[in-house]
């Protein structure tokens, strides 16, 4: 049944396709503010340690030799390795800032390392850096956890892959974007397929668990064509799982967007079109739709966990592990340790800068209140599992959920005449045509929408 779980409708798609958030927090990043600081980070950290609870790390690494013009991460684009190393003395003071923090018996489960270009490091980096994360942290020694790495194709090769599989890595992401060379010129990202090929390669015989590659449509000179061709080439290198991303063209955000033509877009219309038509592609090859531009072969542990009920979404998308507190190192990185959010200033010389004077860069943040955590939940349910239960809600917050969301009726009858949803007397269920435009149906559960400006988000599709 999951197979045909998606079922296009191009009509409701221009009706509820909006610009709204993607939810890997409610609330959301928009929300955090300066009011939070290092001592509310420490003191949620305390409670975390007290009961004992398993952690995920992020590390945050900006570097990057080539600006992609398409990207809108926080990144320092430099061909001067030697920037690495002031940065990597700033993420080992904070690690032993908060290891004193952190109880030795609180297992790291998850460990994601991304960017930039975390293989702009060079070997001896690498190894320097997973070497300090053993000493502040209780890393996995049986390869059970999950340990994962973005790669650029064009900076990595068959001994880069063997390094971080010694390091202890054990999945791979690997951005791809398009195959075409015409849309790879206007991006200014060139790199074969054969580059992209060997790294995958490589990560199947040095027995990597799995293999993540992400593509962007919508990006200039894509044509419904070409695209199709791309996911053709994709789908035959076997990814365990593949993400589908929307291009945001916001250039007056994001500076690097600027060098890109808005002539040579897509037209909307296209950029339908394409999404529509790579749907079919991986559904006919088998993939699984996880929900917000995720795809997943069906033995993939996102598969199961979404099967099972235990998929969750975090900073890091949707993962398996959302039991886990979650720490964020490095420039820009957010922490999500019990209700508490925070986030490291954004700024590299403001992070080092703080750092180096013996002080964590928290700069901003937000804690949960009850209505938060009502609302997080609901999201949370909604976009994992397409599917909500109420007495569920009602006995985990003591609430009726008809009377606390009362406001939402009339919009969530509306999707129920639209056929986006089942609205019953015990909850919801996302219908096939709805589950593309979950989004929509989280926003609705979105207290601060009303209160933010849509435009700084991306469209749903």
């Amino acid at each position: 049944a999951m197979l045909d779980a998606i079922q296009w409708d191009s009509d409701l798609i221009r009706r509820y396709d909006q610009a709204g958030p993607r939810y890997t927090s409610y609330p959301t990043a928009v929300q955090f503010h300066d009011g939070v600081g290092s001592f509310d980070l420490l003191h949620a950290l305390r409670a975390s340690r007290r009961a004992l609870r398993p952690l995920s790390l992020y590390l945050h690494l900006p570097f990057c030799a080539n600006i992609c013009y398409y990207c809108a991460c926080n990144k320092v684009i430099t061909k001067d390795r030697g920037r690495t190393q002031p940065y990597l003395q700033a993420l080992e003071r904070e690690m032993a800032l908060i290891g004193q923090h952190v109880d030795k018996r609180q297992r790291i489960e998850q460990l994601h390392l991304g960017g930039g270009t975390p293989t702009f490091l060079s070997h001896d980096e690498l190894r320097q850096l997973m070497g300090k994360l053993r000493e502040h942290f209780s890393l996995l020694d049986d390869d059970s956890g999950d340990y994962s790495i973005e790669i650029d194709p064009r900076e990595a090769d068959w001994s880069t892959m063997g390094l971080l599989r010694e390091l202890g890595f054990n999945r791979v992401s690997l951005g791809v974007q398009d195959l075409d060379p015409k849309v790879q010129r206007a991006i200014n990202r060139l790199q074969s397929l054969e580059e992209t090929r060997a790294i995958i390669e490589a990560a199947r015989t040095l027995q990597f668990r799995s293999v993540n590659i992400d593509l962007i449509y919508g990006l200039p000179q894509q044509t419904p064509e070409n695209f199709a061709h791309t996911v053709q080439q994709v789908i035959a290198l076997q990814p365990d799982r593949l993400s589908l991303f929307n291009y945001a063209h916001l250039p007056e955000r994001f500076m690097p967007q600027r060098r890109i033509d808005s002539g040579q877009l897509p037209s909307a219309a296209n950029k339908l079109a394409m999404l529509q038509g790579s749907i079919e592609q991986l559904a006919s090859a088998g993939y699984r739709y996880i929900g917000m531009d995720h795809f997943a072969l069906p033995d993939d542990e996102l598969a199961s966990a979404q099967e099972d009920g235990s998929l969750q979404r975090n900073f890091q998308g949707y993962t398996t592990h959302g039991h886990c507190d979650l720490i964020g190192l490095g420039v820009s990185s957010i922490s999500q340790v019990g209700d508490l959010y925070c986030q490291n200033s954004s700024d590299l010389a403001a992070y080092q800068g703080s750092l180096n004077n013996g002080q964590l860069a928290t700069g901003r943040g937000l804690g949960c209140n009850d209505d938060d955590r009502i609302r997080r939940a609901v999201i949370q349910q909604l976009i994992c599992h397409f599917q909500l239960d109420f007495a569920d809600i009602e006995q985990r917050f003591a609430i009726s959920f008809r009377s606390y969301f009362a406001d939402t009726w009339p919009a969530l009858q509306q999707m129920h005449r639209d056929g986006l949803i089942e609205l019953a007397e015990g909850g919801i269920e996302v219908l096939p045509a709805g589950r593309l435009l979950v989004r929509s149906l989280c926003m609705l559960f979105d207290r601060y929408l009303g209160e933010t400006n849509q435009q700084r988000f991306s469209r749903v599709i």
